[in-house]
């Protein structure tokens, strides 16, 4: 895991995609420097790849980082199921992934450190009982899901970030080097966000 992390490069990032996640660093900023809670919902139409591979990230960046009170949400306008080769390109970086629910809509366990409570990951809305109701940025992975929810009930800010679809490269030759590819983006792009906080040592 730590190998795959100081293998990203944020120095690939273009200043045009920095602008859309500049704001997201503003937003976890100004949290930390106040010593609040930050709470991150990365929202995608079915809650199936992109927003959990970004809410796995995301988590495990404010840990590499050491930004505290850090806590990483991901939810749908519906509710899917995880898919597998997301889960499965997430364990290849090195995550410990476990399967822990069986059936229709999967649970799994997601570790990015040996003493750190794991991530639970399923498919779900993002309105779930399992996600925050207030006080949280809503991170819309998606287009059709940032089209479809204009407003975003509850969240304190809303911020397009979106990726595209590795679905399209379901049942090709290609799947797994483009879940990789998408995940790494991902992956650097949150590096890139994270590596921009200061911490408060004051609190």
């Amino acid at each position: 895991m730590r190998k795959f992390i100081q293998s990203l490069d944020p120095q690939s990032l273009t200043e045009e995609r920095k602008e859309f996640l500049n704001p997201l660093v503003e937003f976890i900023q100004s949290k930390v420097s106040t010593g609040e809670t930050i709470r991150l919902n990365f929202i995608c139409t079915h809650n199936s790849r992109r927003s959990h591979l970004s809410q796995v990230w995301a988590q495990t960046m404010a840990y590499h980082f050491q930004i505290k009170n850090v806590y990483c949400y991901s939810g749908g306008t519906e509710a899917t199921a995880l898919f597998p080769m997301a889960a499965k390109t997430l364990q290849n970086s090195g995550f410990d992934v476990q399967t822990i629910s069986e059936g229709t809509n999967p649970v799994y366990s997601i570790k990015y450190a040996e003493n750190e409570h794991p991530i639970i990951c399923f498919s779900k809305k993002m309105d779930a009982d399992f996600n925050p109701k207030s006080g949280f940025a809503a991170i819309m992975t998606c287009n059709s899901a940032n089209e479809a929810c204009p407003v975003v009930f509850g969240a304190e800010k809303r911020f397009p970030i979106m990726y595209e679809d590795p679905k399209a490269f379901d049942n090709t030759p290609q799947q797994a080097e483009k879940y990789h590819e998408r995940s790494l983006q991902i992956a650097t792009e949150l590096f890139y966000i994270f590596s921009q906080i200061q911490p408060n040592n004051g609190n």
